[in-house]
């Protein structure tokens, strides 16, 4: 059975999930932490679970959700695994703070490790999750999905009763809708979706509810 830990996280309250299960083997999404207080956080939970970290994913690469990634690289030594199309976003993370927050950003941030891709197998412990790509919110936004467990780890791409904004660069709104509507929606309904922002909600809420959807 998967564990799954959220911590919000940074002044834009990203959702940080550490999700493990009985062999504690654990994988990282979305390392967002900013502060010292909010990496001992996190730290302080990995070592009273006794977890050790196998992968390091990432939903996209918003400055938001990568401040934590020199800490998650050089604490437990494992790099990032993202889209290669949102490398360039990677690349310009201290242009992202200076635009969004008026601050400078210096810390080196880790290479990738891997490269990851529609199909791609994420495996932990007892545990597998599917790589989907859903371009629109960023070229490279990801999705992963535990069949198993029916749970799914959207990033910014699906929240509840909304979706990503489209309006930053790379975005694209008719993509999103298209990927969310072809990919997303039509998992099972009882699917229990973990976002970058916010609560968790269902598949078939977002297929009943959802404005855009």
């Amino acid at each position: 059975m998967l564990n799954i830990k959220t911590f919000q996280v940074n002044m834009l309250g990203v959702n940080c999930y550490i999700v493990s299960d009985e062999t504690c083997e654990a994988v990282v999404i979305d390392c967002g932490a900013y502060t010292q207080y909010e990496e001992q956080t996190l730290a302080r939970y990995i070592e009273s679970e006794g977890l050790t970290i196998k992968h390091f994913l990432c939903t996209h690469m918003h400055f938001d959700h990568i401040f934590g990634n020199a800490f998650i690289a050089e604490t437990y030594g494992v790099k990032p695994k993202f889209h290669a199309a949102d490398q360039p976003l990677y690349t310009t993370m201290p242009a992202q703070v200076m635009n969004f927050l008026g601050q400078s950003y210096h810390k080196a941030l880790p290479a990738v490790e891997t490269y990851l891709t529609e199909n791609d197998i994420i495996k932990f412990g007892n545990h597998e999750l599917s790589v989907i790509h859903i371009p629109g919110h960023s070229p490279g936004g990801l999705v992963f999905y535990c069949a198993e467990e029916k749970v799914l780890f959207s990033g910014d791409s699906l929240f509840q009763y909304s979706i990503g904004r489209t309006d930053l660069p790379g975005g694209d709104y008719r993509t999103l809708i298209e990927n969310l509507t072809t990919k997303v929606l039509t998992l099972p309904q009882d699917v229990v979706v973990y976002p970058g922002h916010g609560g968790t909600t269902t598949i078939s809420n977002e297929i009943q509810s959802n404005p855009y959807l």
